[in-house]
């Protein structure tokens, strides 16, 4: 496993195109103060002996040494074993409506863009807890089963839009079903479901569901997204908006009465989302308050250092470079190796 000790000196890459632009300004400069004196093409005859490709070379190899110096105090390191550590925390899964609907844009930019950016938000604030990602639409899929790696469940949460399920629908009571089979019953710790859709059910029987899951001990709470006054769905790349079979323009509405019986079956409460907010932070300061249990995950640990080598090169790299002269060496121009001209 992979990791940077001190990832916070990689900001130090910033230098790099400064280095650039500074370098090409001075040879700007340079070149218009030497065409003064004359043509290149003469001055080259006169002065045969000097490089305008060896600096070139140099600076490249310059801010090659430079880069691994920065990646190196980065400290780059490769764990050697996993091991087992125990936390206090709660598992959470959130279960995200990823239907048509949640294209609508009385939430901007739309319902599913805010809430994917709430849930993100949510994520750098976690630390001991577990997460777990559901989507859903006609169908529910698990996303990212229930763990505490927090970036991994970024990078997928990143690639969510609405063309992941393929049938339509919003099946929130087939989400909670998969979100009780996805925490395992062996596991005594606290359990939150949250459910994050506009209520525009079309499947199934959520009540039911969120019942089961209540029985199980799993909390069920739910967030609305959209309005109940009625919004068009625009079609992604088309200025036009989606319409149903007689050619009418399909009008999504948030089922706000809807969520707040699943919330009040599944024994949690509702938070209706706006511009501003999602409620998903009011949320977790709700799941925080709850009794932590004994969670177990498995970590990488035994970190070995790396950086040593990548200075290694770095310092060849440098001394590489010391030993390429800007003027050309008549000695080692007349051996024309590899018939490269420097």
């Amino acid at each position: 496993m992979f990791n940077l000790a001190n990832p916070q000196y990689l900001y130090a890459f910033a230098l790099i195109p400064i280095l650039i632009v500074i370098y090409i300004i001075t040879k700007r400069i340079r070149k218009k103060q030497i065409e003064i004196f004359g043509e290149e093409e003469i001055l080259s005859k006169v002065m045969p002996l000097v490089s305008t490709r060896r600096p070139n070379l140099k600076f490249i190899l310059l801010i090659i040494a430079l880069s691994l110096v920065i990646f190196s105090i980065s400290r780059p390191q490769f764990g050697s074993k996993l091991k087992e550590v125990k936390t206090e925390g709660v598992e959470i899964i959130i279960a995200l409506d990823v239907s048509n609907s949640m294209l609508a844009q009385d939430i901007k930019p739309n319902r599913l863009e805010k809430a994917k950016r709430s849930i993100s938000k949510l994520l750098d604030n976690l630390h001991n807890d577990k997460i777990g990602l559901i989507v859903f639409a006609g169908k529910a899929y698990t996303q990212v089963p229930i763990t505490t790696d927090y970036s991994a469940t970024k990078m997928f949460l990143s690639s969510i839009n609405t063309d992941f399920i393929p049938v339509q629908g919003t099946a929130i009571g087939e989400a909670i079903r998969l979100g009780i089979k996805s925490f395992g019953p062996e596991n005594e710790s606290k359990k939150v479901l949250i459910i994050i859709t506009d209520g525009e059910n079309h499947e199934d029987n959520p009540l039911q569901a969120a019942v089961e899951a209540k029985e199980k001990g799993i909390l069920v709470y739910t967030i609305g997204m959209g309005d109940n006054r009625g919004v068009p769905i625009p079609i992604v790349g088309s200025s036009d908006y989606r319409k149903d079979n007689n050619n009418n323009v399909i009008i999504t509405k948030l089922n706000e009465n809807m969520l707040i019986d699943i919330a009040n079956a599944g024994g949690g409460i509702y938070i209706r989302a706006n511009n501003f907010r999602t409620g998903l932070s009011k949320l977790y300061d709700e799941i925080e308050k709850l009794d932590k249990t004994e969670l177990e995950a498995y970590v990488y640990s035994d970190y070995e250092d790396v950086f040593q080598y990548i200075i290694f090169l770095a310092l060849m790299i440098i001394l590489f470079d010391f030993l390429i002269l800007e003027r050309k060496n008549r000695k080692l121009e007349k051996l024309k190796l590899f018939n490269l001209r420097l």
